[in-house]
């Protein structure tokens, strides 16, 4: 296959007053027509910057020191204006992390597909419209013709991802740049939009770089792998040969960080934030190579991490409990229009308790968040209670807005949300961040206050230096570790955590999830967790619920739902996990861990409106273990009259 893209000792610095500051360091990566290519590492090693400069983009600051990007031969930063346009519509394309970010929402989809078939835009054309509902057919959406007029708020993610894979195949290309494409999306879409991207890859013919923390998409869907630390390539193979027998000690221990949903519990995971290199050389186009001590180092890691797996579900210490949730209902249809389908959330009850981990998982629209939102006075309850309780025996409800809460109850209920590029102020610093609840929960100021900042952002991985920089001058992932630290600041009792890890990469997800698990034991901080990443789940969480259309399905300890024996939901969902280990990256079959019901029960399916369903009862595989199931109505035999 002749080479599409040429990356050929590419140097990008950033000026600072010791000089040139390489981002990316001698970098060399070739990607051939119709092939598919992973570039891997952790927050802030490049992978984005690198990714971007293929469609001739480098964020303000930086330059390129060295070096030259070929696609198609064309040298994108030689090229000029118009030239670089013109790849960019012809040639290179990007699907973005957060499709749902990147749509205009004042803008119907046929419109913004319209921008991209068009020039001049012509939304109006039928031609132009008959081409906008082939391009939704063809990503598999359903009902194209009706989705084109919808606004993107009116989409799940899942159908807005799909969107934004439509607006990138507009322009025929042959290069599709893939950031993140299925962060903070359930397994089960997940596997949908991979195997969506894997059949056009086919049909079509592009090549396409994806740029990935998720090593399980990573084996799953790609030819050749590189690994980044520090803007440098450390090693570079096929897929297979990288994942399997990773040469560098640097990527065995990234590999060793990553939690396994057939090996349960949490890994060491690597240091934390990667460190900033220092200033070019004069006269240097390269950083230098890892040190032998760094190597040594990155092999105990991976040695320490392999024998170091804490144990999930064996922390038994729980207090009393600090949130009771009682038939809880959620209804976000007006209510002048409620018909047809039932509420968002309906019949959900749970506890947690002290120390424990309880863990919400389900596919998109399942009514996790919305749970968690209601719990943290953001969504107002139709029905149901909510109610939080003290160490001293009293109890305080939560169906009121968190307006409406005093600052005591507002303190003791924190929350991480799941994307922290919406939930930072873009005109405060990480400092500013951090500091206001520390000034407005516990009183201090100067030094004392700098203190505790500093000790919570070293806390979840991040340097000193960083809490002068604005969110629009850190990476994804330091920006969500803000929002970790920001919302311990007021040394909480429950935090709901919203998918707190699944913008992280491997590394300092593993340090983050430390951190959660050592919080719980050490100061008995309760958490509602919900995660989509079930491995994560299963090394972290105590207990498990699984919902299915805003209803219960499963719940148990972690080792009884992990263990088989499951609702249809649930082993679905286990079915759909990608694990980076390419004889196993694909997968399985779910109707091999399907719980075999007594006769005259059937498994209970949400929305399933057959007449001759009857009661609704729990089964239990397991003590504490919990199916959800209906009584199967004899039929009566039909008779004939002679």
């Amino acid at each position: 296959m002749s080479a599409l893209v040429e990356v050929s000792g590419f140097t990008v610095t950033h000026a600072s007053a010791a000089g040139p500051v390489p981002i990316l360091s001698a970098v060399d990566l070739t990607v051939a027509a119709g092939e598919s290519v992973a570039v891997i590492g952790e927050s802030g090693s490049g992978k984005s910057t690198l990714a971007l400069a293929l469609a001739g983009f480098l964020r303000p600051g930086l330059r390129v020191h060295s070096g030259s990007v070929r696609v198609g031969g064309t040298d994108v930063f030689a090229a000029t204006d118009a030239e670089r346009r013109r790849l960019r519509r012809n040639r290179i394309s990007v699907v973005p992390q957060n499709a749902g970010a990147a749509l205009t929402p004042t803008l119907r989809i046929g419109a913004q597909l319209a921008e991209a078939l068009s020039d001049p835009v012509r939304p109006r054309d039928p031609k132009v419209r008959s081409e906008a509902v082939r391009l939704l057919g063809q990503v598999r959406l359903p009902r194209p013709e009706e989705i084109v007029d919808r606004y993107p708020h009116e989409l799940s993610g899942g159908q807005q991802q799909r969107v934004g894979i439509a607006l990138a195949l507009a322009g025929r290309p042959d290069l599709v740049i893939l950031d993140e494409p299925t962060t903070g999306l359930d397994v089960v879409t997940q596997a949908a939009i991979l195997d969506l991207l894997a059949q056009l890859r086919s049909e079509l013919g592009f090549a396409s770089l994806l740029v990935s923390h998720d090593l399980g998409v990573v084996a799953a869907t790609t030819d050749r792998t590189s690994v980044l630390h520090q803007g440098r390539v450390l090693e570079s193979g096929p897929t297979e040969e990288v994942l399997r027998t990773p040469a560098h000690p640097y990527t065995r221990a990234l590999l060793s960080a990553i939690p396994r949903l057939h090996r349960p519990g949490l890994p060491v995971g690597l240091p934390g934030a990667v460190e900033a290199p220092a200033a070019l050389a004069p006269g240097a186009d390269a950083a230098p190579a890892m040190t032998v001590g760094e190597l040594a180092d990155y092999d105990a890691l991976a040695e320490e991490s392999r024998a170091g797996f804490r144990p999930a579900g064996t922390f038994t210490e729980f207090g009393a409990t600090v949130l009771e949730v009682e038939d809880l209902e959620i209804d976000h249809r007006p209510r002048t229009r409620r018909h047809g389908t039932g509420p968002t959330v309906a019949g959900v009850s749970f506890r947690i308790r002290q120390g424990e981990i309880v863990a919400l998982v389900g596919e998109s629209g399942s009514g996790k968040s919305s749970i968690a939102s209601a719990v943290a006075g953001l969504v107002p309850p139709s029905a149901g209670r909510i109610t939080m309780h003290a160490s001293d025996g009293t109890s305080e409800d939560l169906l009121v807005g968190v307006r409406r809460r005093s600052r005591g109850l507002r303190r003791r209920v924190q929350m991480v949300f799941q994307n922290a590029d919406t939930t930072l102020n873009p005109r405060r610093t990480v400092a500013d961040a951090v500091d206001r609840p520390l000034r407005l929960f516990g009183a201090l100021r100067g030094a004392a206050l700098r203190q505790e900042r500093q000790r919570l952002l070293t806390g979840v991985g991040l340097r000193a230096g960083l809490a002068d920089r604005l969110p629009g001058q850190l990476s994804g992932g330091q920006r969500q570790r803000v929002g970790i630290a920001r919302a311990l600041a007021p040394d909480p009792e429950l935090v709901l955590a919203d998918e707190v890890v699944s913008a992280l990469d491997v590394s300092v997800q593993a340090s983050v999830l430390r951190l959660v698990d050592d919080t719980r034991r050490d100061q008995r901080l309760a958490y509602l967790f919900i995660g989509h990443d079930l491995a994560v789940v299963r090394g972290l969480a105590d207990r498990v619920i699984v919902l299915d259309k805003g209803r219960v399905v499963e719940d148990g300890p972690v080792e009884a739902v992990f263990g088989g024996r499951n609702h249809p939901v649930t082993a679905a969902l286990l079915a759909a996990v990608l694990e980076p280990d390419p004889d196993h990256a694909g997968p399985s079959d779910p109707e091999a861990v399907t719980f075999t019901l007594p006769e005259g029960l059937e498994f209970a399916v949400i929305g399933d409106d057959r007449v001759d369903h009857g009661e609704e009862v729990w089964v239990e595989p397991a003590p504490g273990h919990r199916l959800r199931c209906r009584r199967v109505e004899a039929r009566r035999p039909s008779t004939t009259t002679v």
